[in-house]
């Protein structure tokens, strides 16, 4: 690492500390941040919003359909304007369903295997309350809003229900669902049969409204905040989503194969395979409190008014396991690539592609033993540094040849004390790296290697459901931070709790800090190293940002971090132990004679160093001469 990507990070560092200390507030601003963060005024400020949504939602619809109101409902043409809200329920052993006889659509899911933070009940993914789902077809005298009318349960079964509107012509429009099997898979297929009267044959779309007001389901509200967006995947595409942070809202022009209300863990997905066009998304984020985002889909789809060509959709309503969605993408009735494993983030391509092909197969493998789920991430910890010791190692050898080096460069310094001597001392310097084999650039490439894993994992933990709920040591739940020192009041920066596992990596972190300065140290030659203690020093402040950062982390993330942390320090200190310095310099001066009758001129790094020095002492000298 040089000294200008030091410096860099250095510059970043300083940046970030001094930000935080002179924005930190007073002591009675504190307290006023206290007082106004009680549930009171979140209970308040919440209600406010879900009415503010509520008044949106209503326009939006209004809008959207062009409802003109029915002041006689004699004129409908459907006789279901009335009658008694009734629930009907289809069931497996994964998930539950509750289908409301008003409006026809889902009202209510349960995951009966995932624990809400009670850890008695069932996580409640969808609730009357908070979700709407409305389906409304332009007729040629009024408008259908399914939410309108109250449809009749009929051929239901434990997985099959047809929900139906009937016209005074005995025409019939169904909303047909199918649970499939014992999987989280919902087929929805709407059609109508001898209602080509009531409908332009012009108009062959249907619209949709999706709100749900989403609720929290982890217990950090921010951490899950983080995690949770609207998704959509575009059709032949990649998916995307909208930003998890703030309100946001987006018209998308291209086409869409499916939409997700997207959770940490969980995901409820409506599926089109007629495809979703003119789609209006919008995600706003609620502060802390019960709940956690609230989303709208309004978008079109196809409807055949003649009823020859049904509407084809389907629900995922189910955890985002990376290996169960690929499954479900199997289950697709048009035949589409549905990619639902997408909403498992694993990062940006090139960490997307080594948690799928590395770390999910290694995590999959040991998983599998049936162990804990903290020591399936020590195990991971063993098993990736075994993978990258070899570069470990590298880097280290690296390091320790330009140590043995040192006093030939010192004595650069000595015959070369001038600043106008700067070219000629590093021409020299490269010219000794050079005659012994060593590059100075060595010992980074290794560890920039390293660091795509580092990031990999750093969205592959908190995205993995098999954390959740799992216990270990003190952390009560690996998917979210560890609390067991918790002083119930909200301090800004850091909230109000410490993770004992956050400390364990940050304190990780600052020892191999001070090991890698000291290696850095030994390396350099004295001017150098005069030069670098104050940003040697500085580099310490990293650790202690990164503290601020994880605090709200989940705790398995941390914690394999320390492992990770710990592992590094155990490693260089072996290597430490088992290099004999006197050797390594022999074997140096072995390389030295054996090639002492070659060229040295410079190559790759070395010589594109010294092409940029030689231009700078040119541009020193036209501007002396100047």
């Amino acid at each position: 690492m040089d000294k200008n990507t030091i410096t860099g990070f250095v510059l970043i560092g300083a940046v970030l500390v001094g930000f935080s200390y002179f924005s930190r507030p007073s002591k009675e601003e504190m307290e006023a941040a206290a007082r106004q963060d009680s549930l009171a005024r979140v209970e308040a400020a919440t209600q406010h919003k879900l009415d503010s949504i509520n008044r949106e939602k209503q326009a939006l619809l209004n809008d959207s359909l062009k409802i003109a109101a029915v002041t006689d409902s004699t004129k409908a043409f459907f006789i279901n304007r009335t009658g008694e809200e009734k629930n009907v329920v289809l069931k497996n052993k994964n998930v539950e369903i509750t289908l409301n006889t008003l409006g026809g659509t889902v009202n209510g899911v349960k995951m009966l295997n995932y624990k809400a933070q009670d850890k008695k009940s069932p996580v409640q993914l969808l609730t009357p309350n908070t979700n709407s789902m409305v389906f409304a077809i332009e007729g040629k005298k009024e408008h259908i809003i399914s939410s309108d009318y109250y449809f009749e349960p009929v051929n239901q079964t434990d997985s099959t229900v047809t929900m139906r509107l009937t016209a005074g012509n005995g025409g019939t429009l169904d909303f047909d669902y199918n649970l499939r099997g014992d999987s989280y898979m919902t087929d929805l297929t709407i059609k109508a049969n001898n209602l080509d009267q009531y409908f332009s044959l012009n108009e062959r779309k249907m619209n949709i409204i999706w709100t749900d007001t989403c609720r929290q389901q982890e217990k950090g509200h921010t951490f899950e905040s983080r995690y949770s967006t609207l998704t959509y995947k575009e059709k032949g595409d990649d998916t995307d989503n909208l930003s998890a942070l703030g309100n946001v809202s987006e018209d998308i022009e291209e086409t869409l194969d499916w939409v997700a209300f997207k959770n940490q863990f969980f995901s409820c997905v409506l599926i089109g395979h007629q495809d979703f066009t003119r789609a209006r998304l919008s995600s706003q984020s609620f502060e802390k409190g019960e709940n956690l985002k609230y989303y709208c889909a309004d978008m079109q789809t196809m409807f055949d008014p003649t009823g020859k060509v049904p509407t084809q959709m389907q629900l995922y309503m189910g955890p985002n396991d990376f290996h169960l969605l690929q499954k479900h993408n199997a289950l697709s009735t048009s035949g589409k690539d549905l990619e639902l494993e997408d909403l498992v983030y694993l990062g940006w391509p090139l960490f997307k592609w080594i948690n799928r092909f590395l770390i999910l197969n290694l995590f999959d493998w040991l998983t599998g033993w049936g162990l804990p789920m903290g020591l399936v991430l020590l195990f991971l910890t063993i098993v990736i540094k075994v993978l990258v010791y070899p570069t470990n190692r590298k880097s280290y050898l690296s390091s320790a040849r330009m140590r043995v080096l040192k006093p030939k460069i010192d004595a650069l310094s000595q015959k070369y004390p001038n600043k106008e001597d700067a070219m000629k001392k590093q021409q020299e310097m490269m010219t000794i790296y050079k005659q012994y084999g060593v590059s100075p650039m060595g010992g980074c490439l290794p560890m920039l290697i390293q660091m795509p894993i580092w990031i990999a994992l750093f969205n592959f933990v908190p995205n993995a459901i098999q954390l959740r709920g799992e216990s270990f040591l003190w952390a009560e739940d690996l998917s979210a931070y560890d609390d067991v020192i918790n002083w119930g009041t909200s301090i800004p920066l850091l909230g109000d709790h410490l993770s004992i596992f956050c400390v364990l990596f940050c304190v990780t972190n600052i020892l191999n800090t001070i090991i890698s300065m000291r290696q850095q140290k030994n390396q350099m030659s004295s001017e150098q190293a005069g030069q670098m203690k104050f940003m040697r020093y500085m580099m310490y402040f990293m650790p202690v940002m990164f503290f601020f950062m994880f605090n709200d982390y989940s705790s398995g993330l941390c914690y394999y971090y320390f492992l990770s942390g710990l592992t590094s320090i155990l490693i260089m200190w072996y290597l430490r132990k088992s290099t004999d310095d006197k050797k390594l310099l022999e074997q140096l001066e072995a390389y030295r004679e054996a090639h002492k009758n070659e060229t040295t001129k410079l190559s790759g790094y070395a010589a594109r160093f010294e092409a940029i020095q030689k231009q700078r002492e040119m541009m020193r000298q036209t501007k002396n001469k100047k």
